[in-house]
């Protein structure tokens, strides 16, 4: 279990729970998931960036994304929108369209949730599909904290500097 900045972030091996208090609107942190900006907090210098992020953002609707890595290799990933409530939960496939070392090519589903809070927003996430392969569930909890601590970031700063 990881804890950052109140990010929480487990897996059961089978399925991984992470969620995070941020300190912005519902619909702040819903722009920030799927519209193209995402390419400006999801990532780090260390670790990856994503780039070239496109989104169909419709129940049936394809999204994509390569992330390029810090040693400079370009990695593609996508997935379908399976349900879109804006602005409080999307829920989509997701894919990656190389040879991942722990997961490989198995598709798995992403539920973003979003609670209003008295100080923010909720943000949760249930990333599913992980049956029989507990090391990709645990580097994907990792991953997802990871995610969850950048976007927190992000609208700190932005937070900060419109203050």
């Amino acid at each position: 279990m990881m804890h950052l900045l109140g990010v929480q972030s487990m897996t059961n091996g089978e399925t991984i729970m992470a969620s995070a208090e941020i300190e912005a609107p519902v619909e702040r942190i819903f722009s920030a998931l799927v519209k193209r900006e995402i390419e400006q907090w999801w990532g780090s210098a260390d670790t990856y960036r994503m780039a070239d992020w496109s989104a169909d953002l419709r129940i049936g609707g394809r999204w994509t994304v390569v992330v390029r890595m810090a040693d400079g290799r370009d990695l593609p990933a996508g997935g379908e929108f399976l349900e879109i409530e804006s602005p409080r939960r999307i829920v989509q496939t997701r894919a990656y369209g190389w040879d991942h070392p722990t997961l490989g090519r198995r598709q798995t589903t992403v539920a973003w949730l979003l609670a209003p809070t008295a100080r923010g927003t909720r943000l949760t996430i249930c990333h599913g599909g992980f049956a029989g392969l507990g090391d990709a569930a645990t580097e994907h909890a990792e991953g997802w904290g990871r995610v969850l601590a950048w976007l927190q970031a992000y609208l700190e700063a932005e937070r900060l500097a419109a203050a």
